[in-house]
């Protein structure tokens, strides 16, 4: 329960991204995995590699995907700044 918990949380930050330049490498997929992957990896680190059950899941496990989700978002964004990704004008 708590790696649903995870990845909704992922899912709900990535919704922001919207408001920044789509300069992610992958563009908004990319932005996308990099919450994903960035809030699971960090709420399985916190819980000592173990995935809470439907009973230990509380309000706190929504909270530790959140420097994750935001520090997956960030890891994306400068990879695609640092390859010089420019957003797509049409």
């Amino acid at each position: 329960m708590g790696l649903l918990v995870w990845i909704v949380i992922g899912l709900a930050i990535w919704h922001g991204t919207i408001w920044l330049p789509d300069r992610f490498w992958g563009g908004i997929v990319g932005a996308f995995l990099g919450a994903l992957f960035g809030s699971i990896l960090c709420g399985l680190i916190i819980n000592g590699f173990t995935i809470p059950g439907q009973h230990d899941t509380t309000l706190a496990t929504g909270l530790e995907g959140i420097p994750g989700a935001l520090i997956g978002i960030a890891a994306v964004y400068y990879e695609g700044v640092r390859r010089g990704l420019e957003p797509l004008h049409l």
